[in-house]
């Protein structure tokens, strides 16, 4: 990957301010906006019907997060979709559970059906459901590899026209025919909730400064990678890493991300 692009759109994202419209979950709110804020985005979290049509006219992005489900919530976010779709900003879908339940296997079918996303970020057993694989889901914890869900990836990413991201140990970006991987991270990630959810929220960040969403999708997993591994140097447990990764979010340097950064 060529580093200097990966630099160049960190420095787009500080510059531009792009406004993220994020309907997602009550667990991750807060961490998901202050995410957003410390990479240099501008977060704005509506999810009033009322409302998110007008929102989405002034955002540059918009990421539909579906882990806390309500009928209500799910008519803002294909409301939403629909507009983003009308205006051509980037939508990004985090399916959140996908395989856990019926109803919200049907949600997710809808939001890709209304919305066309243009990127679908998951863990491995979320795409695996939505290719219509065999994958089992705890929870909204994947229980199988990235590695592994690389084959329903690359056919969701065809069936659906969308970038599909599968977060893992190793990250994986795929258009259906180009694939391209991130190798930062932490494990200690894994013990903070929501840390998908926030990759989904920078995925939203650099795709709005950026229209090849390959590449948009790829820096942003690797910007979260790289401040994982910083976070991960100064935490004690999960608690610490929360406040550590905001940090290093907020004070990652081109030179620091350019010299971690592990992809291809």
């Amino acid at each position: 990957m060529d580093k200097t692009k990966l630099i160049a759109d960190l420095k787009l994202v500080r510059e531009k301010a792009p406004l993220v419209h994020s309907i997602t979950n009550y667990v991750v709110m807060n961490s998901t906006a202050n995410a957003l804020l410390a990479i240099g985005a501008s977060p704005v979290m509506a999810h009033a019907i009322e409302e998110v049509e007008d929102m989405v006219a002034v955002a540059l992005s918009l990421v539909i997060n579906m882990g806390t489900l309500s009928e209500k919530w799910v008519e803002s976010m294909l409301l939403a979709g629909n507009a983003a779709r009308e205006k051509g900003i980037p939508v990004v879908f985090d399916p959140v559970g996908a395989g856990a339940t019926p109803y919200r296997n049907r949600v997710a079918a809808s939001i890709i059906s209304v919305c066309k996303p243009s990127i679908i970020r998951g863990n491995a057993s979320e795409i695996m459901s939505l290719a219509k694989g065999t994958a089992s889901t705890k929870g909204v914890d994947s229980t199988i590899s990235s590695n592994s869900a690389l084959d329903a990836g690359t056919r969701l990413a065809r069936e659906t026209g969308a970038i599909v991201v599968i977060s893992g140990k190793e990250d994986f970006i795929t258009d259906g025919k180009i694939v391209r991987s991130v190798r930062n991270g932490s494990a200690l990630m894994s013990k903070v909730t929501g840390m998908g959810c926030t990759a989904s929220a920078i995925v939203g960040a650099f795709a709005a400064v950026n229209s090849d969403l390959v590449e948009a999708a790829t820096h942003a997993m690797t910007v979260m990678g790289v401040a994982g591994e910083l976070a991960a140097q100064k935490a004690e447990g999960p608690g610490t890493m929360q406040l550590y990764f905001l940090d290093a979010l907020y004070n990652l340097t081109p030179e620091v991300l350019a010299q971690r950064a592990q992809n291809g």
